[in-house]
């Protein structure tokens, strides 16, 4: 919590966001009276991830003489609970479902992800067989009850899960979504009889219609849900023994904050947290630059990922796949109904291991060396070369100023590593090593297009914001083969996760499943609705209203035309939808007519028609809330000085273009005052990346300090 002096400065005025990636953590303080920026990178400690973040926080302030009085709030933002899903870390799981629906786990949707693969391997259910249990009783699709529940048939199957060893249960009954009373009747039953169970209820977690979908949120949230209450319950502790005062606040994968309490009680919202802080900052720094469209690409040791944004605003969806089994294909993984930012990851990291494989070519990824023990160059035992080993070797990372210096690497290493993969494939360690460059861009750009064409837009009008500590390494050469002709690197591009929890609103999200028909249907139903899904809203937020302003609501529905089989997220009107007084008929079909409009307007933009005469109908209805920062933070402005810049060194560099290495200047970001312009090839280094600037582009600072790259010939 901020608090003021009484002239209304700001005393604890210091926010420290900390984000845990594969490969690095990164962390980040903001002093939001001066508008200054401290940032620090430390490797991941894997075996216990608070580890990394408290020595990391104590080096951060100690290294800027911040004293821990002085902050006000901590933002954390983690991998941990998506890796505990990929790797099977989790909690000992049962599931409790309707009689006779104990399987659906297993037979899912009934999809194959891949028809011609004759020995398909499906994602392991969270819950093995033995480890469900069914529940006598039934509700039918309106929730009306069509068999009593059988409160000690159920018990007793929840005493035979918890004698297996059960310490998490999913609770996941039909037609939930339309009637708790069900759950809440077991549950209450449940927590007399097993006090120290932790349980999960659909009802909560994932109230909206779809039984397979439902079901795996509900599972994925039991699954992490005690391990998530442990290392946030041990992650404040060890905050607040450094003198921390403040709140700690997380990123949820909406890309909004949330109290540390509401993270406690649903972790499955923490899944994309990190990518989604990044998506926020790419945001932040374009608005500033004056450009709303742009393609967020954010690369760090383990993934890259892209998110669309349009109009300074992240892409947003409901729903997402956790653990594929097979990392690029869609329906491989567990489906995750909750509201996320819209990111597709399109590509290996930093730590990504380059092979050889089965037909005898260059394969990179999807192994990942991580922080332990890292890239070969990292001289911590990796025996394999990774993308890091080959930026090093082709002249891009500077080995006395990687991670600023905090981490000496050897490029020895990456070329032994380099040397021992070209020999199986014919070519010398270089050409490997510009090979493995190069398929790296080329996916990421494959990618990025097939991204933005599904949503029908046309790559070559976005500008792309690089981020992550492999993000401006590798932007150029992505641009020029997407046709993007400009790049946007914000300052300590490297922690712009960690930057962008601390420029995050407060968010969030409710939904449940309701049917409404504009054309026949009373407005006063979906009225009664959206209003217990505000209240719902608001009461997250009000907890946090000490830092942050008053609340926004926007209305939201999935909407469909009777018969489809799939749902068309909307934007609605603003409510409430009030019908009184004498022109209530009037009212009613105002009310009516733009429910109706507001779906077939996003269909026919989105799919260039409407089908004629068929009735719409909504089925899941959403309500949003958001309140910004009180004391949002502000960069001092800079002054524009036009001119150029003698750089701190030069170095070999190769550059396909030039078919070799060629002498490039090396820039200090730091000596770079705004106005400055510089004719590529050029390597401008700061502490957490390094930014590459092609021979066939051009660099520039502008007033809001970020370095904006003009390529001259991008692809068309």
């Amino acid at each position: 919590m901020f608090h003021a002096n009484q002239e209304g400065s700001v005393v604890a005025h210091w926010t420290v966001g900390i984000d845990i990636g594969g490969t690095f953590t990164d962390l980040v303080a903001l002093d939001l009276a001066r508008g200054e920026q401290r940032s620090l990178k430390v490797l991941t400690t894997h075996q216990d991830p608070t580890e990394g973040v408290v020595r990391g926080t104590a080096q951060l302030l100690a290294d800027h003489r911040i004293a821990p009085a002085d902050v006000a709030r901590v933002v954390h933002a983690t991998t941990l609970f998506t890796n505990a899903l990929i790797e099977r870390r989790g909690a000992c799981t049962g599931l409790l479902a309707t009689q006779g629906f104990g399987d659906i786990v297993e037979m899912g949707n009934e999809r194959k992800y891949d028809l011609y693969d004759l020995r398909i391997e499906r994602s392991r259910p969270l819950a093995p067989r033995h480890l469900r249990g069914e529940a006598v009783g039934r509700l039918d699709a309106q929730g009306c009850e069509i068999e009593p529940l059988d409160l000690a048939q159920a018990l007793a199957e929840v005493a035979r899960l918890v004698e297996a060893g059960v310490d998490s249960l999913a609770i996941c009954l039909l037609h939930a979504y339309r009637n708790d009373m069900h759950e809440r009747r077991l549950a209450q039953a449940i927590a007399l009889a097993h006090p120290g169970l932790t349980l999960t209820l659909s009802c909560e977690t994932a109230p909206v219609i779809r039984e397979y979908e439902r079901l795996t949120t509900t599972l994925a949230n039991a699954y992490i849900k005690p391990m998530a209450r442990s290392y946030l319950d041990r992650l404040a502790r060890q905050l607040a023994a450094l003198g921390l005062p403040g709140d700690v606040l997380m990123m949820l994968s909406n890309g909004g904050l949330a109290h540390l309490d509401e993270a406690r009680a649903q972790p499955i919202a923490l899944l994309e947290s990190g990518p989604a802080a990044g998506a926020i900052s790419a945001a932040h720094h374009s608005l500033r630059e004056g450009q709303g469209d742009l393609l967020a690409f954010d690369m760090g040791g383990t993934t890259a990922k892209l998110c669309l944004v349009n109009d300074a605003k992240p892409s947003i969806t409901f729903g997402f796949e956790a653990a594929r089994q097979k990392r690029f294909a869609e329906g491989s993984g567990m489906p995750i109904g909750i509201t996320t930012v819209d990111l597709i990851e399109i590509g290996a990291g930093g730590g990504s291991i380059a092979s050889r494989d089965a037909l005898g070519l260059l394969k990179v990824g999807p192994q990942s060396a991580g922080s332990q023990p890292g890239p070969m160059c990292y001289g911590q035992g990796g025996d394999a070369p990774t993308v890091t080993d080959a930026n090093l070797l082709l002249g891009y990372l500077n080995p006395d100023f990687f991670a600023g210096g905090s981490l000496r690497i050897q490029p020895a290493l990456a070329r032994a590593g380099f040397e021992r993969l070209g020999a199986t494939l014919g070519h010398d360690a270089v050409q490997t090593a510009w090979g493995v460059h190069d398929i790296v861009a080329e996916n990421m750009a494959a990618a990025a297009r097939v991204h933005v064409a599904e949503r029908g837009q046309d790559p070559r009008r976005f500008v792309l914001v690089a981020t992550g500590g492999g993000g401006p390494l590798h932007a150029y050469h992505v641009a020029r083969k997407i046709g993007v002709a400009t790049i946007v690197c914000p300052p300590q591009a490297g922690v712009a996760s960690a930057f962008g929890l601390l420029v995050a609103r407060a968010r969030a999200d409710r939904s449940r499943s309701f049917g409404f028909k504009p054309a026949t249907d009373a407005v006063a139903g979906l009225e009664q609705v959206f209003a217990a899904l505000e209240q719902e809203v608001r009461g997250p937020l009000q907890a946090l209203q000490a830092d942050f302003g008053p609340i926004h609501l926007r209305r939201r529905a999935d909407g469909r035309f009777i018969g489809q089989g799939f749902n068309l997220g909307v934007d609605l009107p603003d409510g409430p939808y009030t019908v009184q007084g004498a022109q209530d008929a009037e009212q009613e079909a105002r009310w009516r007519q733009q429910l109706d409009q507001a779906f077939r307007s996003a269909y026919a933009h989105k799919f260039g028609r409407t089908p004629p005469d068929v009735p719409v109908e909504l089925v899941n209805l959403q309500v949003t809330g958001e309140a910004a920062p009180l004391h949002p933070f502000q960069a001092p402005a800079l002054q524009v000085q036009a001119g150029t810049a003698a750089p701190t060194g030069r170095r070999p560099v190769y550059f396909a273009e030039r078919q070799g290495f060629v002498d490039t200047p090396v820039y200090q970001r730091a000596l770079l005052h705004p106005g400055v312009q510089l004719a590529g090839p050029a390597l401008i280094e700061e502490e957490t990346t390094t930014v590459v600037v092609g021979p066939l582009a051009r660099a520039s600072v502008s007033a809001q300090g970020n370095l904006v790259i003009q390529i001259e010939e991008a692809r068309t």
